[in-house]
């Protein structure tokens, strides 16, 4: 394929944005001619998910209040049986990752429309890719069936996500716009979208940990996340998402926070193999280098920067590390299993990535890849 040539397939849905937007869901449901929908969120959402019951009245045949990180799949069945007990025609998810991952559970195998109201800056929302854990693997995979047909985005719903929240949840959407810049399927229109999102969290995250109630820097970040979770959706991912997975389907680790951790880590194994990108990460964050840029910012915002803080043991580095090379996937570097397991190390003790490394990086990948020489 030519230099200037590249595919690019945008995946249908609508998406309703803007503050108060979360009024105009009896109007979404009506066009999508559903009237029985299961409601599915966090015990902790519980509140807000009444008050959308309320405003749903007669349309809403349920609640299932039990969504929880990484949609084990127990939890995945009940929901099910539930959605099929009530009648559902659709389901309604409200709040982040979890609610949104276990509302695409129950549409895989039922095929039930789903309507997102995202709370977070998590981005699922936008992706037809889902994640179900089982006999603690987490297993993700792409199917236009569990993609949102509609999705709600009321930046009024965040202002009450916690600052701490609020950082991890943006450096996870962050994540997603710096695999698409060196994704062996990007192409110019979804680079252009993740550098616009890097830049849009970039510049709101600090202001909401300055400001909580920022709305307009709550309305930034909820930007960036929808343009996160489009380029999410139509890009593949490398090693930092399959650490992040791997890391939480075996030790049940919060997802955002270790997307934030391991974030710089992975842009800076990368780095050498992937400078353009690098380039326009570092241009977005207004810093120097793109690795310590995202460590930076972490640090700025109060976020972890160590797996040692999210409860990792190093006596579980190694077992994460060969999980991550179990299967093959696409990444800018050739998987090196000594460098992968040194990353693991660095994002334990939660070391500042060092710049100078980039040049040993670029001698490494060269003497290891054949095209690159």
């Amino acid at each position: 394929m030519r230099a200037d040539s590249f595919v690019y397939a945008p995946l249908s849905g609508r998406v309703v944005f803007g503050a108060g937007s979360l009024d105009k869901l009896a109007d979404e449901l009506r066009t999508l001619r559903v009237n029985h929908a299961l409601l599915v969120c966090t015990p902790e959402q519980r509140g807000l998910a009444d008050a959308v019951v309320d405003q749903l009245g007669g349309r809403c045949a349920g609640v299932f209040p039990k969504a929880v990180m990484h949609v084990p799949i127990e939890i995945a069945r009940e929901a099910r049986e539930y959605s099929q007990f009530i009648g559902a025609d659709c389901v309604v998810a409200v709040g982040g990752g979890s609610a949104i991952g276990l509302a695409k559970a129950i549409a895989l195998e039922s095929g039930l429309p789903v309507i997102a109201v995202p709370t977070t800056y998590a981005g699922s929302e936008m992706t037809p890719i889902y994640g179900i854990t089982e006999r603690g693997e987490k297993k993700t995979g792409r199917d236009l069936r569990v993609l949102p047909r509609v999705v709600i985005y009321d930046p009024l719903l965040t202002l009450t996500l916690p600052t701490r929240l609020s950082a991890t949840s943006g450096i996870n959407a962050i994540a997603h716009c710096v695999e698409a810049l060196y994704a062996d399927d990007a192409n110019p229109i979804t680079s252009l979208m993740a550098e616009e999102g890097i830049r849009a969290l970039g510049e709101g995250l600090p202001r909401i940990v300055e400001e909580s109630i920022d709305l307009e820097a709550r309305h930034a970040c909820l930007y960036g996340a929808w343009l996160a979770g489009s380029v999410l959706a139509t890009t593949s991912v490398g090693l930092h998402h399959k650490l992040c997975h791997t890391l939480g389907g075996i030790l049940n680790l919060p997802h955002a926070e270790t997307h934030t951790v391991v974030l710089p880590h992975a842009v800076a194994y990368n780095a050498a193999a992937a400078p353009a990108a690098m380039e326009r990460i570092a241009k977005a964050l207004n810093a120097d280098d793109a690795a310590q840029g995202l460590f930076d910012l972490a640090q700025r915002l109060g976020a972890p920067t160590s797996l040692k803080s999210l409860g990792v043991t190093h006596a579980d580095l190694d077992r994460v590390a060969a999980a991550s090379l179990l299967s093959a996937y696409p990444n800018p570097r050739p998987l090196e299993p000594d460098a992968i397991r040194q990353l693991l190390d660095d994002a334990y003790e939660g070391r500042r990535p060092d710049a100078l490394d980039v040049d040993r990086q670029a001698d490494r990948a060269e003497a290891s890849n054949p095209m690159m020489k």
